[in-house]
């Protein structure tokens, strides 16, 4: 989008959204400081159509409630799975359309708190660094087995509950509770404390424990609302320890490619047939890939050592821009004997652009080239290059990132990058170099060698196979196969081999 589109999107929708609305004359339009928001074109258009705009500042998504909507837009649209983009645009529309006013009144009506939380946050980050003030009571401290002796002893000696107390510096009260505990039980002892009683009875935790494992999606408020049905009321907390206790933790699902079963299959066939390699077939194989580097991205996680109420502290948190603030793309390669040539492809990744990668290299006779089956890397102008130098290339199943170990390599040097932090786009791709000289061959050598499927992976990969033609077999007898087949709409997603 640029600016000369967002002019556009703002003339069709602005005032139609205003008139619908029904706003008073006095409305002002929020917008970001995104560059197509704040060109010199748009800033005359919008004073030329008399908007008026919110003063804005930069890097502030946390103080515009629509970041709410997007979130609970994705959320439902995500829950109904569209299956091609036509479905996807839709399916936004139609559950855009449904969001209640409600839920906008009550983001508008709890701005201020935001703008509170805001000034809390940075303003304490500004002068007290990490110290955040503790307004809650701190738990006083048991009294030392000792110290309850004595007021029994003092107890027996004739003295009062208020003598004792100043003398010892403890409350009337916890004297009074040390005395008739030892009167009742003869000891002043912890007792076992049962705690209190469970809020969800044993068929509440098999009705709930049977939901998450028939739909593992299933959210707590969901299982709320459906003891809630039943008659009994619990809250999201006491839903995360009951299914704790069964075992079940709630985790991030795994993102993974999107499979048809021609993929599985295809999956399978490349595991049999080179089940049995020797060691020696897989120190001959070059293996490359792509990958993007973003200077702010998610590159690697990050986990801080932090205290209650700090996570907004510049210390603990990550900095991030719109896209990354900026990316490059990398080419590589690497053997068992160490890695290869890593070069920043500064234009659009094309088969000619590959093809002078490729020439780079400088490959040796009786050596295997792996890539996988991108576009450029099949297109006729590479294939026929890599023909004519004779190079022999390592036949790929489509759809499989995790049977590249280059990808192992990627992960490392992402992190290594992250380390280092670099500011601006020149130093990311000089640590990046860096970095990548001085990835040791060694390391290389152990993930290329791990590809010795015969001597060190069998009994895992034939678990894996068995689990590719379950996954296989799943997905034929599953509904969305039959639609599959029919429409040609509905993609059968498999599941990862290792």
């Amino acid at each position: 989008m640029n600016s000369a589109v967002y002019q556009k999107i703002l003339k069709e929708n602005v005032r139609p959204s205003v008139y619908d609305l029904k706003l008073k004359r006095t409305w002002v339009l929020q917008q970001d400081n995104d560059p197509k928001h704040t060109r010199k074109s748009t800033s005359e258009w919008l004073k030329k159509n008399k908007m008026k705009t919110l003063e804005w500042p930069s890097q502030s998504p946390d103080l515009n409630p629509i970041e709410m909507l997007w979130h609970d837009l994705k959320k439902v649209v995500q829950a109904r799975k569209p299956s091609s983009v036509a479905e996807l645009q839709q399916f936004c529309k139609d559950e855009w359309a449904k969001i209640p006013p409600q839920r906008c009144n009550r983001l508008i009506a709890s701005y201020g708190k935001r703008l509170i939380a805001v000034v809390a946050a940075k303003d304490s980050e500004r002068k007290r660094g990490c110290q955040t003030p503790n307004s809650t009571m701190a738990k006083t401290k048991e009294l030392s087995k000792d110290t309850r002796n004595k007021i029994v002893d003092l107890h027996q000696a004739g003295k009062t509950e208020s003598a004792i107390g100043k003398q010892l510096g403890v409350k009337k009260s916890t004297v009074g509770a040390i005395i008739r505990k030892w009167k009742t039980y003869k000891t002043t002892d912890n007792l076992p404390r049962s705690g209190a009683p469970r809020k969800i009875s044993p068929c509440g935790v098999k009705m709930i424990t049977r939901t998450v494992s028939k739909n593992p999606r299933t959210t707590r408020g969901d299982l709320v609302n459906d003891l809630q049905r039943a008659g009994t009321k619990v809250t999201k907390a006491t839903i995360s320890n009951t299914l704790r206790h069964q075992g079940l933790k709630s985790c991030s699902a795994r993102r993974v490619p999107l499979l048809k079963p021609v993929h599985v299959r295809a999956h399978l066939k490349f595991a049999r047939e080179h089940l049995d390699d020797p060691e020696e077939d897989w120190e001959n194989v070059i293996w490359s890939d792509e990958t993007k580097i973003e200077l702010f991205g998610k590159n690697s996680t990050c986990r801080v050592w932090r205290r209650k109420n700090a996570e907004l502290h510049p210390k603990n948190t990550i900095p991030t821009v719109k896209h990354g603030g900026g990316n490059i793309t990398l080419w590589g390669c690497f053997s068992a004997k160490g890695p290869g040539r890593l070069i920043r492809v500064k234009e659009r990744m094309n088969g000619p652009c590959i093809v002078r990668s490729a020439r780079a290299l400088k490959m040796k006779r009786g050596w295997v080239f792996q890539h996988d089956n991108d576009p450029k890397h099949t297109a006729r102008a590479t294939k026929e290059w890599l023909r004519k130098k004779h190079f022999k290339v390592l036949e790929w199943p489509s759809q499989s990132p995790d049977l590249n170990p280059i990808e192992n390599l990627w992960r490392e040097l992402k992190i290594r990058v992250a380390q280092r932090q670099p500011q601006n786009i020149t130093a990311l791709e000089e640590i990046c170099m860096e970095e990548w000289a001085k990835l040791p061959a060694t390391v290389t050598g152990a993930w290329s060698l791990s590809w010795d499927l015969g001597n060190k992976r069998g009994d895992t990969l034939d678990k894996d196979i068995k689990k590719l033609q379950l996954s296989l077999k799943s997905a034929q007898n599953s509904w969305w196969w039959w639609n599959w087949n029919l429409s040609q709409k509905h993609w059968a997603q498999g599941r990862n081999m290792f």
